[in-house]
């Protein structure tokens, strides 16, 4: 079916929510417009959906919201027809309620068991409801630090990580099935709760969620007495319960909240990009910091898998990096768990391959295995998933992505700013009763281990014409390889997609063994290297540049040279 013929369907049977109908109308006749919305379906993958919200195939709306929970239904039908169970979570985006209730609105007409919670809350709380009541999958309802006019749709399977590659294919081909007007089931959210197919979420399992959150932490007792201020901001999103909830738990007292930032807002009116990897987004904490004083300012994202952290540092605040931060943790819990003789034998942490290489350092100081792995937390929690089949889940102890995700412990298989702004402040607190400043610890791990350099660039391609930019990006990268890079010589590529490693002046390869991946990695001389991939759920390429600066130079234009 054409475009415009797609369109009049939509304009005619789009009628379920009166916004879409509205929308559809105020862009009648403008070619450009109807096309940016129906040129394509939203692309369902691991990642799940991600889109503009609005109307038409190519943006987050209820009827391709129910259409993908359509496909969804169908297939764990084919995998567990005795009866299957999904739960169900979602932020504080727009419309994020009204998806989530649609979702177990299909899964109950289609006789699928739905847990759902009463209230908005964090991704990790969902993956932790899977694994909890034993279902055969979920669905969080999230866009995570995407601006406002996004929303998305998240598919974890039963171990509580985000679905695989099969089981996504499996469910597309359902979906691609389904008629998005005449092939869906549905039956009102009031009829499923009184058939007793559609559930909410009691107490008792956030009461166990914290319970096991708090058995992550390394120095149980030494927050209580060290007299740490906290600013804490949950960007207008789910943290704001939990993360006081833990902090207080753990007897931090003062805990200050952003008052512009503190209630549900979807609009984001205050941090158009609520993105703690970003200042913009915490310039009202750090204006509250700069009254009240604190330790410690704390910023999570609008799902609260992700946490930012800025400390004093003379008069002002300074930013750390996820990797900074990710690679702080490591070495406090490997550090203060060999000391206190609660390590395991044979630890294991993970990390992605975007991130920084100092943990290898710190890893092989404490006898961790490290295991690398594709961008995406979903491939750390696989391994967490491949230690509990072998009976082997304590030997996790952490794991940690440069974009501001952190896990410690098995509890659930995604990242989870929860239980990273519990032993983040622990660690603040711990390092205060040696008389050391966060800034300190940062300068002494940078003095043991070598000093790191590391920055991440997003480059924004909107719509189908972004769309071909960035796979024309890819595929000039891989097929005209740079010399060069700011005069620095590319030495060696390895493309995640072809799964091999180049020696460009051998011309020898290597295996690389992961699945395969649109991931390309320049290597040059001085031992720098830049990453570059494309988003699988937004319009971006990102471009990551690390490099080891002890005993070398550290070249800063390489930072400002490719795009």
């Amino acid at each position: 079916m054409d475009i415009n013929a797609l369109y009049q369907l939509w304009l005619e049977k789009a009628v379920k929510d009166p916004d879409l109908k509205k929308e559809l109308e105020s862009v009648k006749g403008n070619t450009e417009e109807i096309n940016d919305r129906f040129y394509r379906e939203l692309e369902f993958g691991t990642g799940g959906l991600r889109g503009v919200i609005g109307a038409g195939t190519n943006r987050m709306n209820y009827y391709t919201v129910c259409k993908a929970t359509q496909g969804l239904a169908s297939y764990l039908m084919k995998i567990k027809p005795e009866g299957a169970s999904v739960a169900v979570s979602y932020d504080s985006r727009i419309k994020s309620t009204y998806f989530a209730e649609s979702v177990a609105e299909v899964l109950s007409a289609n006789g699928i068991r739905v847990f759902i919670y009463s209230e908005l809350m964090p991704t990790p709380m969902l993956s932790w409801a899977v694994r909890y009541y034993k279902c055969d999958a979920g669905v969080m309802v999230t866009a995570s630090h995407n601006p406002a006019k996004y929303n998305g749709y998240k598919v974890y399977g039963p171990d509580g990580c985000q679905l695989t590659i099969d089981a996504a294919d499996a469910v597309l081909a359902e979906i691609n099935k389904t008629d998005v007007f005449g092939g869906i089931k549905s039956i009102s959210l009031e009829e499923g709760i009184k058939s007793g197919l559609i559930r909410y979420i009691d107490d008792k399992c956030i009461d166990d969620y914290m319970a096991e959150v708090k058995k992550q932490s390394v120095h149980p007792e030494i927050c209580a007495g060290a007299g740490l201020k906290v600013v804490y901001t949950p960007l207008n999103g789910t943290g704001n319960k939990p993360v006081r909830r833990i902090l207080k738990e753990i007897g931090i007292k003062e805990v200050v909240v952003v008052p512009e930032q503190e209630n549900p807002d979807g609009n984001f009116t205050t941090c158009p990009y609520p993105n703690p990897e970003f200042k913009e987004a915490l310039q009202k904490g750090l204006e509250l910091c700069d009254k009240e004083k604190p330790d410690l300012l704390l910023a999570t994202d609008p799902d609260c898998d992700r946490v930012g952290i800025a400390v004093p540092d003379g008069d002002g605040y300074a930013l750390f990096t996820g990797n900074e931060t990710g690679a702080l943790l490591l070495e406090y819990v490997a550090r203060e768990r060999t000391a206190l003789g609660t390590m395991p034998k044979n630890p294991v942490a993970v990390k992605t391959i975007v991130t920084s290489d100092i943990t290898r350092a710190i890893a092989k100081k404490y006898g961790v295995e490290l295991i690398e792995v594709l961008t995406g937390f979903k491939f750390i929690g696989e391994q967490i998933g491949f230690l509990e089949q072998k009976g082997e889940t304590d030997r996790y102890i952490f794991g940690f992505e440069e974009s501001y995700g952190y896990l410690a412990g098995g509890y659930v298989r995604d990242k989870d700013a929860v239980v990273a702004s519990m032993l983040i402040c622990e660690m603040a607190a711990f390092y205060r009763a040696q008389g050391i400043s966060l800034i300190e610890a940062r300068k002494r791990m940078y003095e043991e281990y070598g000093s790191y350099c590391n920055k991440l660039d997003n480059f924004a391609f909107e719509g189908e014409s972004g769309m071909a930019k960035m796979k024309e990006i890819m595929t000039n990268t891989r097929t005209n390889v740079p010399k060069d890079i700011a005069g620095t010589k590319v030495v060696a590529v390895a493309d995640y997609e072809a799964s091999e490693k180049t020696d460009l002046a051998t011309g020898a390869k290597t295996k690389i063994d992961l699945p395969k991946s649109n991931v390309i990695t320049l290597y040059l001389e001085d031992g720098a290297s830049l990453v570059i991939r494309p988003s699988g759920t937004e319009p971006k390429v990102f471009r990551s540049i690390y490099q080891d600066s002890k005993g070398i130079k550290w070249r800063a234009r390489v930072l400002r040279c490719w795009a």
